[in-house]
């Protein structure tokens, strides 16, 4: 989750999109300095003491408080307390000050961009392309990563549909799909790459991505045309999705006379890109 500043008057505002929910998240601290002018004291007080105050209120604010790492004015990143729009409004109605329609208004103004996106999804693909372009990826596995993002997106929506919402059954069905096709769970897979909490998919040369996009794509369909009732059937297609994914795996393999599951990251992003692979 790649975080962001924005400035309000002056006094900087961390916040970051969380893609899976489609929900921005504000750095509860950032938004106290604004509305309580604390920005010059410690940047966090004013928030530390208002927390306690809701927590013996009971309010739902602080039982729907994020954490995300963020970077502070001394560069390193420490797990910060965070919100999404509407418990940020709901925060600032718990500030007297001022401040608080203008910030109001500025908070709608932050996120009309991803509303724009939403309106003309073209607009989130360019600035997801200028986004990897800007990280120094070729631009055939950019073009790759960027149909990855559409098919995962119509793979969670019919899990949705099927009922399935929680962030941990994600996870499960993500791994039989990778296991099956692959050989090896996420975390096996992230750590053949060396990768810790970065993400898989960015990880991943072309190749993989275009096999991965193969899984998804069969496990959207099967799953379309079975519609399973249950999380059990949902597993069972998503191995199999997966298990079409391997078969193509091994062809390839088979000609190429290599395997294509490759340890490298995006510490090299030129060997990411098969075509420099396949020059090699």
């Amino acid at each position: 989750m790649e975080n962001k500043i924005q400035l309000f008057e002056g006094v900087k505002v961390r916040y970051a999109w969380d893609a899976e929910n489609e929900e921005w998240l504000f750095s509860a601290a950032d938004v106290c300095n604004v509305l309580a002018e604390s920005a010059s004291k410690d940047p966090t007080a004013y928030w530390r003491k208002l927390k306690q105050r809701l927590l013996k209120e009971g309010s739902e604010v602080v039982t729907n408080c994020h954490e995300l790492k963020m970077k502070a004015s001394n560069g390193k990143l420490y797990q910060t307390d965070c919100f999404t729009t509407a418990d940020t409004l709901r925060l600032i109605q718990s500030i007297p000050s001022p401040k608080a329609e203008p910030f109001k208004m500025w908070l709608a103004q932050v996120g009309s961009e991803r509303l724009d996106e939403i309106a003309d999804p073209e607009k989130a693909i360019l600035r997801g392309a200028d986004y990897y372009r800007a990280k120094g990826y070729p631009e055939a596995w950019i073009n790759q990563r960027l149909q990855t993002i559409e098919m995962r997106k119509e793979l969670t929506d019919e899990w949705k549909a099927r009922g399935i919402t929680k962030e941990k059954e994600y996870a499960i069905l993500t791994n039989d799909m990778t296991r099956a096709w692959s050989g090896m769970s996420v975390q096996e897979y992230k750590q053949m790459k060396g990768l810790k909490k970065e993400s898989l998919r960015d990880n991943m040369t072309n190749l993989e991505l275009v096999l991965n996009m193969l899984v998804e794509v069969t496990t959207t369909s099967i799953s379309k045309s079975r519609q399973p009732e249950t999380f059990s059937l949902s597993r069972n297609i998503a191995k199999e999705g997966g298990s079409v994914a391997k078969n193509a795996r091994e062809d390839i393999e088979s000609r190429l006379g290599h395997s294509i599951l490759s340890e490298s990251n995006a510490s090299d992003k030129k060997a990411l890109d098969i075509k420099a692979e396949l020059a090699e």
